[in-house]
């Protein structure tokens, strides 16, 4: 898990503005309880960052916590990919996921990134919908 002392460089990988980097570690320090961050590091550098949303869907029957989590941003820069460091965050979530008890687990993936993820559990869902609004 990533820490204080990360935020600068979890905002580098999110290309934060450099003016923009207090504010962004406020929102970090305001979501400590939902979001996640995961840090690689290798020889003292951060390579490489994921997120894992944990959130909760409405108690249904005698299921009082529905807890699930959703990987986000994942990031490691070019000339660190095909090293293992991707797989390496992407465990580090999925276990935090299983201590967590989580229900399930979702990705919003780009197609580059497709292969990564059934390398790593995930599926496709026929459930799973998406509804975005039409340009303004």
């Amino acid at each position: 898990m990533a820490a204080p002392r990360d935020v600068a460089v979890l905002a580098e990988l999110q290309d934060i503005a450099p003016n923009a980097v207090s504010a962004y570690a406020g929102w970090v320090a305001a979501h400590t309880e939902t979001h996640l961050p995961f840090v690689a590091d290798l020889d003292g550098q951060v390579v490489g960052a994921a997120w894992l949303l944990v959130a909760e869907r409405v108690p249904r029957g005698s299921s009082l916590s529905r807890r699930y989590g959703d990987v986000q941003s994942v990031m490691v820069p070019p000339q660190f990919r095909n090293q293992g460091i991707g797989g390496a965050l992407m465990e580090a979530i999925l276990v935090e996921a299983r201590t967590r008890q989580l229900t399930h687990v979702t990705v919003h993936s780009g197609r580059r990134a497709v292969d990564f993820y059934l390398r790593h559990g995930f599926s496709h869902d026929r459930q799973l919908l998406l509804w975005e609004p039409a340009d303004p």
